[in-house]
């Protein structure tokens, strides 16, 4: 690929992981019930990738850099709500905790591998 085509797809990547993130808290929830204020949480893992662009001035190393950060957030995350007890609500278990936030983890680590390869081209 090329350096613009592989920048853009790793932009496209991200913006469209926390798109779906934003979506899913407000129609049903990620964790707990709809509504569950612990899905606030996660507005943090947005500040972390925002500000992490902020900072690398959207250049491709250090957006690289805010999107395993933004990973890491939202691995964290997941494993707070696990330290909580978040799983003993009716309509959270541990598989689905840990799955629906390691897809996130997955998205937003590719787009960090993606804005990596950017920078190396």
């Amino acid at each position: 690929m090329r350096t613009k085509t592989t920048y853009w797809a790793a932009v496209g990547l991200a913006l469209a992981a926390a798109c779906f993130l934003v979506i899913l808290i407000g129609a049903v929830g990620v964790i707990g019930a709809e509504g569950d204020r612990f899905d606030l949480t996660y507005f943090g893992v947005l500040a972390v990738g925002l500000l992490g662009a902020i900072i690398a001035r959207l250049r491709p190393h250090g957006m690289a850099r805010a999107l395993f950060a933004t990973a890491l957030a939202q691995a964290s995350v997941a494993v707070i709500a696990l330290v909580v007890g978040k799983q003993h609500s009716p309509v959270s278990s541990v598989p689905e905790i840990v799955l629906l936030n390691g897809f996130f983890v997955a998205l937003f680590a590719g787009s960090g591998l993606l804005f990596r390869r950017a920078a190396r081209e």
